[in-house]
């Protein structure tokens, strides 16, 4: 499968896992531009992919800065006339147990990673509807997902954006913009001093990239979570169960503390369309109970 003709914005892309995304998109056929906070990790990246007969172009900016964004999706624009892809890949670690965390440290990873990819998303977002293809990939993490003991404010982060995924997925939808998780485990800055030494050594960052290809392809899927180290791959889910109705009364708290394994059970789970499912699935269930005021609730 190659990318021809397609333009990809990868933003941290200076090092680490964003420089081997830049390497891999170009190598399957795509024009990249290498961002990066810093020029000349930047200009190193796109000397690499221009050395391997691709095409690059290297921009300097923070993906917290709008004006910065705005400037280097024009130059984008002029160099090649459309955008369609962007992989939000700049980040940075402030680890610390909550207990000992600054506030400042929480702000400034959600900025980064979260604002950041935002403003990069709004960036791009009224020129892939103008061309009616766009795919996004935004990078969330295990840290999100699942948690970690000392990344309160990175876990956060990491979650808010496959919430700002799941919409924009949605709201992309008509315009053939697909937006996408990318949850990858590698051996980089980030990471260093944080996984074990024995666990590094597998996970070459240059073995997550492949993910991005499902995800920017032309029959990409919308709101994947895609989990990727060390060559292997996964997807995660945000799911909802079956629950069960328990009705009002002053004892409903008793009640749902006896009924929390059946309103826990994955059995009947769901991966719900958009939020409201969640208001459809409560509504109909308590207009069913009351059409069976006799059913058992507890």
């Amino acid at each position: 499968m190659r990318l021809e003709g397609r333009t990809a914005i990868i933003t941290g892309a200076g090092g680490g896992l964003g420089r081997q995304h830049a390497l891999y998109l170009a190598g399957k056929g795509a024009r990249v531009v290498v961002n990066d906070a810093v020029a000349a990790q930047a200009e190193a990246v796109a000397d690499e992919v221009r050395a391997s007969d691709g095409e690059a172009i290297a921009v300097a900016a923070s993906v917290a800065d709008e004006a910065a964004v705005a400037a280097m999706v024009a130059r984008t624009l002029e160099a090649w006339g459309r955008i369609d892809i962007l992989v939000n890949n700049a980040g940075i670690l402030r680890d610390r147990s909550f207990a000992n965390m600054r506030l400042d440290e929480f702000r400034e990873v959600l900025d980064v990673h979260v604002m950041g990819a935002a403003t990069c998303c709004k960036a791009v977002w009224a020129q892939m509807r103008a061309q009616g293809r766009g795919r996004i990939v935004l990078t969330t993490s295990s840290s999100g997902l699942y948690g970690n003991f000392g990344q309160a404010n990175y876990g956060a982060a990491k979650m808010a954006l496959v919430g700002l995924m799941q919409t924009l997925a949605i709201e992309g939808g008509k315009y053939d913009i697909r937006v996408n998780c990318l949850a990858p485990t590698a051996a980089t800055g980030m990471t260093a001093g944080v996984l074990p030494e024995e666990s590094l050594r597998v996970l070459d960052p240059a073995l997550v990239s492949p993910a991005l290809l499902p995800l920017v392809a032309d029959d990409a899927p919308n709101r994947a979570i895609v989990c990727a180290g060390g060559g292997h791959f996964a997807r995660a889910w945000v799911t909802l169960t079956a629950g069960r109705y328990l009705g009002g009364g002053e004892d409903v708290g008793e009640r749902l503390i006896r009924a929390w394994d059946a309103v826990s059970d994955p059995d009947g789970q769901v991966m719900p369309d958009y939020g409201f499912t969640q208001a459809e699935r409560e509504v109909a269930s308590a207009q069913a109970h009351a059409l069976a005021p006799r059913a058992e609730t507890a």
